[in-house]
């Protein structure tokens, strides 16, 4: 059994303020016992403040510079996955999340699927891979990536157990809701993230940004959802810290032990593209 944990909260450009509001979150974590802590999409530096390809950019950040090392160091034991602008050389951009612990990278997703015009700002990732941590075979990936079954699904036949999804996540622009509640791509945001963990019998981790960013609101709703789609814990509408207890090996093999979701797949019948 191990304590997981996904976080709503709001991020911006400083990147001084941005490491102080993890320093808290992982001080927090680590005295309630978790092993595992999902921070949001573009928490080192803030997210875009529009999606009409204008935006001012989040500061770059090389995966094996100074600001990771960092990352690392407030991790301390702890696994604790994070999304920042990645710098990978000679002008390109990538969205990334980085998962580190135990004093070292363990894995770096780069974002595949780019909503509206954020291609203006990153170049796109091409895979996705799990790989292996302390507290288990991980998988990464990055808000608009869960919008598609054969993201994860990739990740889930190479194994991971949990899927971390990193979000900066927004609201409707257009007719919206007062109460983020109501939003229909709040419900959206709940709906992929149930649909995922259910279809690939996975623990699900899904960390959002808060509040507003620019012309952005972001829906929260971090929560932790269970290899049978059931929601284990949630912020709601609300920056926060929702945290489960799982049992990861144990509740997988229940939830295959009859309808084996991975193992019962008939690829030969399955159109490619």
């Amino acid at each position: 059994m191990i304590k997981v944990a996904a976080v709503a909260e709001a991020f911006d450009r400083d990147l001084e303020d941005d490491f102080g509001r993890v320093e808290k979150l992982v001080g927090a974590a680590r005295a309630d016992g978790v092993r595992l802590l999902a921070l949001p999409e573009a928490c080192l530096g803030g997210y875009l403040a529009d999606l009409n390809g204008q935006a001012e950019l989040p500061p770059a950040l090389r995966v094996d510079g100074p600001e990771i090392a960092r990352l690392i160091e407030i991790a301390g034991d702890m696994v604790v996955c994070a999304g920042y602008c990645e710098d990978a050389g000679d002008g390109v951009r990538y969205n990334s999340v980085v998962c580190v612990g135990d004093g070292r990278v363990l894995g770096n997703h780069r974002k595949v699927h780019q909503p509206l015009r954020e291609d203006a700002s990153y170049a796109s990732g091409e895979s996705f891979a799990a790989f292996d941590t302390p507290v288990g075979r991980v998988g990464l990936m990055i808000c608009y990536d869960k919008a598609f079954p054969e993201s994860a699904r990739s990740l889930a036949l190479d194994g991971a157990e949990i899927i971390v999804c990193v979000s900066a996540w927004p609201g409707s622009r257009t007719n919206a809701p007062a109460d983020l509640a109501d939003d229909r791509w709040t419900r959206r945001f709940d709906l992929f993230d149930r649909a995922r963990a259910l279809e690939n019998q996975v623990v699900w981790i899904s960390a959002n940004q808060a509040g507003t960013f620019g012309s952005l609101r972001f829906v929260c709703s971090a929560k932790i959802v269970d290899p049978g789609g059931d929601v284990l814990a949630t912020t709601g509408c609300a920056p926060g810290m929702a945290v489960a207890t799982v049992d990861v090996a144990g509740s997988l093999t229940d939830a295959r032990r009859y309808m084996g979701h991975l193992r019962d797949r008939r690829p030969a019948a399955y159109a490619t593209a």
